[in-house]
């Protein structure tokens, strides 16, 4: 890792001085905060290219040991850096990354002591902000009982998000779980469910723009936040709700002094494409701890999506086994009741059978403790340090590769905690880890190197589970690329061949597929995750178009590049990933009218020679090759529910 900071004299489209009224512009000086104080009150404003797209908005934290939104004065003399910072990270969008952006910290005082520095780093397209707390008189520690931080958006906004759920609600009282689905061209509001919206949120500011919010690097040390709309066009930062983890810990977080506040992140695009492509949640964020080993991130199978608990049994994820290695897939998911229907020596004895054929096992976990009634296993292992570790051991001995973490239902600071620590020592036993029912990833993938993927997504269990969810299938995948999946990786353990959710891909039993089989190839390039276990059975083997398996067979789980080419949330998408020299452009289509595109490919030479997958009317498939025009463009036809899919 490369990284430099540079002091720097205040210059024209850099200014920070001491006055009420400050300005960090970009390195090309197109996207500038502008940090004031009035009446004691701090705000901020953040314009692109001259148009805000965020007006005058609140700064400032309430906390026991004083108020830090009023009263407040200019500090000491405003410092301006410059930052510099490369860094490589294969199990985000783009594997090498270099940030460049310009720091300024804005120190304020309260009775003539210092109070907090809030701290803005602003790159070409992403602002990120933090505050620091300083000690006050014998204080070492302090609750932040609110943060008064807001965004401001402009009248006439409209809105893509999804609603916080309750507390306690839903299978086994596990929510909240970031499941909701997504409310898209919605109009400036207050509360879609009176509860807020989960991180990241997308605003379509009129025909100016977009804008995403989220935060990055929560961890043990603060909650995970959410966001609360008021009358104006006003959101602001809200604490989980005192009833998350069934009414256990405190809402407000609690820190050590001097201390600091996660970074909160806004995004400013006048296409999506800065939307798409941002870095910014792993940009400004550290690892906490050195990775034990070289991990290696897979593609693999699962039998749960389409068998459900009754298919976790011996037998079966031996077939399963089978069907990794014949696909090439360097791992097997064993889902929830893997210990009574298999048990522990069994699950040994698969881990040495999967070990002959290259195959790992990831093995599930209920997260457990007072905080959910699942009653799936195993449980009361990954709640307790003591007993986690001794799992952990079992498992390192017997060759498991990763384990899936479920059911976690909150985003208090001690369930962020509890997330770390599990984290930390899996790390110690060279153990990945993935979580569902969980919330979102923020920053994790550089902060935690054993760190896989989080579901905090409508996932893919909710196709096998309603109609409802197949018929919405496309129109959700449009979706998620543009919002979720811009944040962080998303576990969602698709790209389903078989045309029914069941074991043997019988008709008329479970729900229906609705989508194309090209459709299933485009998501597995849409949908990153550094880890895939992908939706398919060992059926498809026979049943499914060998140019769709040999697709699966291939398709890379990590990139080196993301562009995104065209589409809009709830609409269409189209996306293109590279691997080394190898570029993957997919696109699919949720819209009722069949979709006519003509797509500029800058990034294949042209008369590079490619292969499309692509539908027809009925969503039939076929695979053709062509060479790419002079002018690197191509004429795509999507029908409903289907697909485009080139391969350079």
């Amino acid at each position: 890792m490369n990284y430099t900071i540079l002091v720097f004299l205040l210059t024209s489209s850099l200014a920070i001085a001491q006055t009420n009224n400050s300005v960090i512009s970009s390195p090309d000086g197109k996207l500038q905060v502008t940090v004031s104080l009035e009446n004691g009150k701090p705000a901020y404003s953040v314009s692109l290219n001259g148009t805000f797209f965020l007006p005058k908005s609140p700064l400032g934290l309430k906390t026991n040991v004083g108020d830090f939104s009023e009263g407040l004065v200019i500090g000491k003399t405003a410092t301006l850096t410059k930052i510099d910072n490369s860094y490589e990270l294969s199990t985000i969008k783009k594997s090498r990354v270099h940030y460049v952006a310009n720091e300024g910290v804005i120190s304020l005082s309260k009775d003539n002591v210092p109070a907090i520095d809030i701290t803005f780093r602003v790159s070409n397209n992403d602002v990120a902000f933090k505050y620091k707390i300083y000690p006050k008189r014998a204080a070492r520690s302090c609750v932040v009982n609110e943060e008064k931080t807001g965004f401001v958006l402009p009248a006439g906004t409209t809105t893509f998000l999804s609603a916080q759920s309750k507390a306690m609600v839903g299978f086994a009282r596990t929510m909240p779980s970031y499941e909701i689905p997504y409310t898209v061209d919605d109009t400036l509001g207050e509360n879609g469910r009176t509860n807020g919206y989960t991180f990241p949120c997308l605003f379509k500011v009129n025909d100016k723009g977009w804008v995403l919010l989220s935060e990055t690097g929560v961890d043990s040390r603060y909650c995970g936040s959410r966001l609360i709309g008021h009358a104006g066009g006003l959101y602001t930062i809200g604490f989980p709700m005192p009833d998350e983890n069934n009414g256990n810990g405190t809402s407000a977080p609690g820190i050590p002094l001097p201390g600091e506040t996660p970074w909160r992140t806004i995004t400013v695009g006048e296409t999506l494409a800065p939307i798409v492509e941002t870095t910014v949640p792993f940009d400004v964020v550290e690892p906490r701890y050195e990775a034990s080993q070289k991990y290696q991130y897979t593609k693999g199978s699962w039998s749960w999506i389409m068998g459900m608990d009754g298919r976790t049994v011996y037998d079966e994820q031996m077939r399963y086994i089978d069907f990794s290695a014949a696909m090439g897939y360097q791992t097997v998911l064993i889902d929830a009741l893997w210990d009574t229907q298999i048990g522990r020596e069994k699950i040994a004895d698969l881990a040495k059978y999967g070990a002959s054929k290259g195959v790992s096992l990831y093995l599930w976990y209920n997260s457990n403790g007072y905080w959910n009634d699942a009653p799936q296993g195993p449980r009361g292992i990954m709640d307790n340090t003591i007993a986690r570790r001794k799992e952990m051991a079992w498992m390192k001995r017997i060759g498991v590769k990763g384990i899936k973490v479920d059911f976690f239902g909150g985003d208090k600071q001690e369930t962020m905690k509890l997330y770390e620590d599990i984290l930390y020592d899996a790390n110690d036993y060279g153990i990945l880890c993935i979580f569902h029912g969980s919330t979102l990833p923020r920053g994790w993938e550089r902060m935690y190197p054993n760190y896989a993927a989080s579901e905090a997504v409508l996932a893919s269990e909710n196709l096998a589970f309603s109609q409802r969810s197949c018929d919405m299938e496309a129109f959700n995948a449009t979706i998620h690329p543009f919002i979720r999946n811009t944040v962080g990786s998303m576990d969602f353990g698709g790209s389903a061949l078989n045309k029914f959710y069941n074991a043997n891909n019988t008709p008329n039993k479970g729900s229906r597929r609705v989508t194309s089989d090209v459709y299933a190839l485009a998501t597995a390039v849409l949908f990153q995750s550094a880890v895939q276990h992908f939706a398919l059975a060992p059926n498809n083997l026979t049943d499914a178009p060998d140019w769709a398996m040999n697709f699966m067979k291939t398709v890379p789980t990590t990139w080196d590049e993301v562009r995104y080419i065209d589409g809009y949330p709830g609409r269409y998408v189209v996306l293109a990933r590279r691997q080394g020299t190898k570029w993957y452009v997919a696109g699919i289509n949720a819209q009722e009218e069949t979709l006519k595109l003509k797509l500029k490919l800058p990034m294949i030479a042209a008369g590079a020679e490619y292969i499309l997958y692509s539908d027809d009317a009925q969503l039939t498939g076929k695979v053709t090759t062509a060479k790419l025009q002079k002018n690197q463009e191509v004429n795509w036809v999507i029908p409903t529910n289907g697909a485009a899919l080139l391969v350079n």
